[in-house]
């Protein structure tokens, strides 16, 4: 991990980002972190904006704990039940 205070951070952002580790860099104000810039591997918009959405976090761990609870449905049965399901005017991508 690299750090930066805030005050010293004088490059465009640009160039923080490609600083060649593939580690986080954390901005700091005295001391204290305010911001990191991280690696996004494989990463898309979508997925980083949905995995620090509070809301969307809470709603996951909400679903997690009941599936755990109560037990659900296996994405291979659902996969079956779409597939057999039948044709509502929805195009579906058979694997």
């Amino acid at each position: 991990m690299k750090t930066i205070e805030i005050t010293e951070a004088r490059e465009a952002l640009g160039q923080y980002a490609g600083h060649g580790e593939n580690l986080p860099l954390v901005v700091t104000d005295h001391g204290r972190p305010v911001a990191a810039l991280l690696p996004v591997p494989n990463g898309d918009l979508e997925t980083v904006s949905l995995s620090t959405n509070p809301a969307f976090v809470d709603l996951i761990e909400r679903s997690r704990e009941r599936q755990s609870r109560e037990g659900g449905v296996s994405g291979q049965e659902m996969r079956r039940r779409l597939n057999n399901a039948p044709n509502q005017g929805i195009k579906r991508n058979k694997q």
